[in-house]
Formats: structure tokens, C-alpha cells, sequence
């Protein structure tokens, strides 16, 4: 089996000029890259076999970094740059301790909000097994130039530089979307096609407030996968709307489970909640209690470090989800949301992104959350706090009378509430657990 940095060399020797990565005014070819990481490889020759811990950064010097430690065999742990030092120090000293499988290329920290922060074990061959499903799933091509914009520390931005050097196409690297102007400057690189991947926050920022600038570069953009969460169905129709041309994906994946299937809600349907039909490497099968669980060669090889925690997710080579899905007649998965995030109603359970999305479709509803409130009467009851349009106040029955015409009665909101932000993480995801505490 090929390794991703025996692909580098592969590119080095086959395209030695092009550009290998791009960032700010840095441009790096494939052989300069290809050098750079056997160079930098040699700063880890005594950590074979280990787990080296660095800090991820949106630059080219991580690409070397990440490249040359799998390199010199040893376990790339990219932690997010911010991480407070005595915590970085700490965690350095804890990873060292474990002895790691053969063939572990990576340690990824999972980002905590459903639960304590874990190291996932990602293996060398999970990563060309990441790299041919999207390649199959999503047409990435060596032509390609694809903009990173999400931190290099997690699978959702991480997983797309495996198929671009896997194919030798360019990547693009930019410092996150917080300057929307970084990102249409990168969408004006000199090349046909391109390609990124958002975050749903990310797609809400470019539809409300640079949508025509981005209907603009409708003929250079290839494709946009989307994952992380669930992207609101009033989003998915914008995108389609805004870029007819592109093919728009929601992708089912996570750090343990690897990248699983993907569909392209821009085939006319735009089916909501529909995650497609699995990849090459992957297969899914849904529990008589309607979980998703996941087979195939994209699956990690643990948690590092904790063999009993392991044993709860990852059984007989399929790791189980808590998830809730199901398959339909053309073989496409759908999510039902989370089984920790469903919301019981005097019996009827509920999922909240059903509310969400249909609360969505109306224009001056900017955001919002459904969440589970006490009652004095029925005890618990629904409550979508939102988020409307600059200088829109909410009309709770206006609101209210739209949703009774998109869902069943049990599933309308008793309780309302206008306020100015929802509560996210990093990568844009509803933070329900915030929610749950307060």
C-alpha cells in the first residue's frame, strides 16, 4: 500500500513545478514541498514509533510538519494552536507514555461538546482509504485547486489534503473565514476549477451577507462539501440558488468513523437531511433501535490509550454512532439527529433539527435552537429561542402558525424567545450541551 507521503514523491517526480500549496504570497512546488518534508523528517529520527504533538496552523510549514513526521515514522497529534501551554505540556507527556499500533499515522483530538475531548487513531491506510472515497464520491480531480479554510487539526479541512496529493492538485490555504475578503481573493487564483469546504456557519456568513459576490465565481466553482452539522435546509436551497452549476454535498462523516457517504443536494430534489449513498471503503448499517453504524476501511483504530472506551464504539470491526438514520429505497442515507439530542414530550420524541429547519424557511429568522424547557403544566416542553433579522422582532404566533403548516402539532414549540446570538462551536455546530447545562 502506498502511504500519502510515497504519493509526494510521486508527485515531485511527475510534477515538479506545479504548485504543490498555496498561502498568502508563499507558493510551494511539489518538489520544494517533497524536499522540504525529507529535510524536516530528519528533525524527527528519534521519534519512530511515537506520538509527536505539535500545533496545527493554517500555513505551509504544518504540510511539512504533518508530512515529515509520518515521514520518519512517527504519529502526527496536530492540537489546536490556541491550546494553553501547561495543557500542551501536559498532554505531550501523557501521549509519550501509550504505545501506539503499527501503522497509526495520526492522533486527532475529537472537539468535546457531546463529551470529554478523545484521541482518535487514524491509521496509514484509513487516510488512502479517506482519500479514493472522496476522490470516487466527489470528482476531485488533479486539476483541481481546493481552498482550506477550516483548522488542520480536525478530519473536516485534514481530510481533503489527502486526495489532493493523492492526485497532485493544489491546495489553497487561507486563515479561516472570519475576512470573507480571504476567501473570494483565493477564489481568484488563476486556475479553472476549485473547490472548498464549509462549516454551516461558514455558509450562512457568504448567503446573508456576500451572496451575489459569491453567484459570481458560479462558473469557476467545482464543487463545496459541507459537514460538521447538519446544514439548515433553508441554507441548502440558497446555495443551490446562488451556484446552480455546483455540485453542493453534504457528507456523512466524523473522526471516528472517517468519511462515509455524500450527496449532492444540488440534483434538483435537495433533499434535507439525506446524506447519500456510501463510498467505495464504507458501509452502513442501521441497528434495530434505528442507530447508524459504519464498516469499512476509513474506520480509526481506537482511542489512544483507552482500550475500554474503545470497546464501547469500535465492535467487531463497526464503529456505532449515536446518530439516528435510516436507508431509503435508492440506498441514501438519511439523519434523524442525534439519540442525545432528542427531546421527549409527554411522550412524543422529537428531533430538533425538524423544528430548526422548518423555522429556517422563514425569512427573518436570522438562526435559532430548539431546546427542552420546564413547564408548569406537561412539565417539559419545547422552546425555539431565535435569532431574527437586523431590525425584526419575533412574532410568536406568526412564527408558531408557520411551523403548525410544516410539522405535526406535537413537534410546534410551546415556548418563544428572541435573542441575539445561539450559542456554536468552533466549526459552526448548535453547542446543545450549552444548552442542556444552563
Amino acid at each position: 500500500m502506498m502511504t500519502l507521503e510515497d504519493y509526494l514523491a510521486q508527485d515531485a517526480r511527475l510534477y515538479p513545478d506545479k504548485a504543490a500549496a498555496v498561502c498568502g504570497t508563499e507558493t510551494c512546488s511539489y518538489s520544494m514541498l517533497y524536499e522540504r518534508v525529507c529535510e524536516r523528517a530528519k528533525d524527527y529520527a528519534d521519534s519512530k514509533g511515537k506520538v509527536v504533538l505539535f500545533r496545527a496552523s493554517q500555513t505551509i510549514d504544518f504540510l511539512v510538519t504533518y508530512l515529515a513526521i509520518h515521514q520518519a515514522g512517527a504519529v502526527a497529534a496536530p492540537m489546536e494552536k490556541g491550546t494553553p501551554q501547561d495543557l500542551f505540556v501536559e498532554l505531550g507527556k501523557k501521549l509519550s507514555s501509550y504505545d501506539v499500533p503499527e501503522g497509526i499515522a495520526d492522533v486527532l483530538y475529537t472537539t468535546g461538546t457531546t463529551g470529554r475531548s478523545k484521541g482518535v487513531m487514524i491509521s496509514h491506510r484509513t487516510i488512502i482509504a479517506d482519500a479514493e472515497n472522496l476522490i470516487a464520491g466527489q470528482g476531485f480531480s488533479h486539476e483541481l485547486v481546493f481552498i482550506i479554510n477550516g483548522p488542520l487539526n480536525h478530519i473536516g479541512s485534514l481530510s481533503k489534503i489527502f486526495p489532493m496529493i493523492v492526485l497532485g492538485g493544489t491546495l489553497y490555504i487561507i486563515e479561516g473565514m472570519k475576512d470573507i475578503n480571504l476567501f473570494f481573493h483565493a477564489l481568484d487564483y488563476p486556475c479553472e476549477k476549485m473547490a472548498t469546504f464549509f462549516v454551516p456557519a461558514n455558509v450562512r456568513i457568504l448567503t446573508q451577507f456576500s451572496a451575489d459576490k459569491l453567484a459570481s465565481y458560479a462558473e469557476k466553482i467545482d464543487f463545496i462539501e459541507c459537514g460538521g452539522a447538519p446544514l439548515a435546509h433553508a441554507d441548502m436551497l440558497d446555495l443551490c440558488r446562488l451556484l446552480p452549476k455546483t455540485r453542493l454535498y453534504n457528507t456523512y462523516a466524523s473522526t471516528e468513523t472517517g468519511i462515509i457517504s455524500t450527496y449532492n443536494y444540488n440534483d434538483g430534489r435537495c433533499l434535507v437531511g439525506c446524506l447519500g449513498k456510501p463510498m467505495p471503503h464504507s458501509r452502513i448499517i442501521i441497528t434495530p433501535e434505528g442507530h447508524i453504524s459504519c464498516q469499512g476501511e476509513t474506520l480509526m483504530s481506537g482511542y489512544i490509550g483507552e482500550p475500554e472506551l474503545t470497546a464501547t464504539v469500535l465492535r467487531n470491526d463497526t464503529v456505532s454512532m449515536a446518530d439516528l438514520g435510516h436507508i431509503d429505497d435508492e440506498g441514501m442515507l438519511h439523519i434523524g439527529g442525534r439519540q442525545d439530542d432528542v427531546i421527549n414530550v409527554g411522550g412524543y420524541k422529537v428531533a430538533p433539527t425538524e423544528v430548526e429547519d422548518a423555522a429556517l424557511l422563514l425569512p427573518d429568522v436570522k438562526d435559532c435552537i430548539c431546546i427542552s424547557a420546564p413547564h408548569p403544566i406537561t412539565g417539559n416542553a419545547l422552546k425555539l429561542l431565535v435569532v431574527m433579522a437586523d431590525g425584526k422582532t419575533l412574532n410568536k404566533r406568526e412564527v408558531a402558525l408557520h411551523l403548525k403548516q410544516q410539522l405535526e402539532i406535537y413537534k410546534v414549540p410551546m415556548l418563544y424567545e428572541q435573542v441575539t446570538t445561539i450559542e456554536r462551536t468552533y466549526n459552526g455546530k448548535l453547542n446543545r450541551k450549552f444548552y442542556r447545562q444552563s
